[in-house]
């Protein structure tokens, strides 16, 4: 107990400087509250641990001097694992398929989502009522939301929130769910914010939901996953309009108000979100609630949902969840999902939120 005394008491220290800062930042404020040296009993079994993470994610290395570096994050990544653990009592963290990668790594290949603003002049969503929402919702019992999709080691996160959302909005449009095309977003959104000169959507190299959504609405539309296949590289713009199957009508930002998100949720579809990634590269499944979390923006995912659950030792309560779709394909977290705590815009997901409606048209 005197440890999570210790951490409220740091927290409410360190919550002004953890909200603008960097991954790094949040690093070091995360050593800070939680001493290494209670860590160290958890490299006892590194190697063995190691094999295991080769064994199961078929990680190989082209030299022993990569191998033996990789090793040394490896062993970086489960004293933040640890860490992460106790900082974060409702998940579970540990050994992911990120693992061998270091914070700077794992922050450019697989996150993306650019540091913009949103516009002064963004589009807001009406005031919904909410007197009569759901304890609990998810789009994916509703046919709504696509399988899990991978983007691989390119920063395009931004792109698949944007197609989940859209193809939520398209199924609620014409009940037909069509998995949406984010190379064509990689290759041709060069859309940029308009108020923050060179801002602009770039591929593997980020961007951000809201200008893909500009975009989407200046090309007509978005083709098939099938017809535009994900190659998770950058390349040259292939869009075919003649092969569209989805189109936006509008999209507007919703308040931080949470119930205004579970609203807008329930009656609009899957949402577009921005969230702070930090713990996202130990978590293996749990409620993500943790004491200390930066809340500036750095991935992209949708909204699928809300529950309860996850007995929480502090509250002695049920712990209030959102139901995140990630794009790290279905071996990360609860099969490519993650819950993280509703109720305190932690990690910042109520800062960023975008709907979108779509046209009532047909896909081919």
């Amino acid at each position: 107990m005197a440890r999570y005394s210790l951490c409220a008491l740091l927290l409410f220290a360190a919550v002004a400087a953890a909200a603008g800062a960097n991954t790094d930042a949040d690093d070091i404020l995360i050593r800070q509250v939680v001493p290494e040296g209670e860590v160290e009993d958890h490299m006892l079994n590194a190697e063995h641990h190691f094999s295991n993470f080769k064994a199961k994610f078929g990680k190989t290395y082209a030299t022993k001097e990569e191998h033996d570096h990789r090793f040394g994050v490896f062993k970086s990544n489960l004293r933040r694992a640890r860490l992460h653990a106790q900082l974060d009592p409702s998940a579970v963290h540990g050994v992911t398929k990120f693992s061998d990668l270091t914070p700077a790594e794992f922050h450019r290949q697989f996150l993306g989502l650019k540091p913009l603003r949103l516009p002064s002049n963004a589009q807001k969503a009406p005031i919904l009522p909410t007197n009569n929402l759901p304890k609990d919702f998810d789009w994916r019992d509703k046919g709504a939301v696509t399988n899990v999709k991978d983007q691989g080691a390119c920063g395009s996160c931004w792109s698949f929130s944007t197609t989940g959302a859209l193809e939520g909005a398209h199924f609620l449009a014409t009940g037909e769910l069509v998995s949406l095309s984010e190379q064509q977003l990689v290759d041709c959104d060069h859309v940029c914010d308009p108020e923050e000169y060179g801002a602009c959507d770039s591929g593997c190299n980020g961007g951000l939901m809201n200008n893909a959504f500009e975009y989407i609405l200046g090309a007509g539309g978005v083709q098939r996953e099938k017809d535009y296949p994900y190659t998770g590289r950058d390349s040259s713009c292939k869009f075919d309009k003649s092969k569209i199957a989805a189109s936006v009508a509008n999209y507007s930002v919703i308040s931080l108000d949470e119930e205004q998100i579970a609203a807008n949720l329930v009656k609009n579809g899957p949402l577009a979100v921005a969230i702070n990634a930090v713990y996202m590269q130990t978590y293996i499944g749990g409620v993500s609630c943790p004491y200390i979390c930066g809340k500036h923006l750095d991935h992209g995912v949708l909204l699928v949902g809300y529950g309860e659950g996850a007995y929480a030792p502090i509250r002695f309560k049920e712990k209030p969840y959102w139901i995140i779709k990630n794009s790290w394909g279905e071996s990360w977290g609860e099969n490519g999902y993650y819950k993280i705590c509703r109720g305190k815009n932690v990690c910042g997901v109520d800062s960023m939120v975008s709907t979108v409606g779509a046209i009532h048209t047909s896909s081919q």
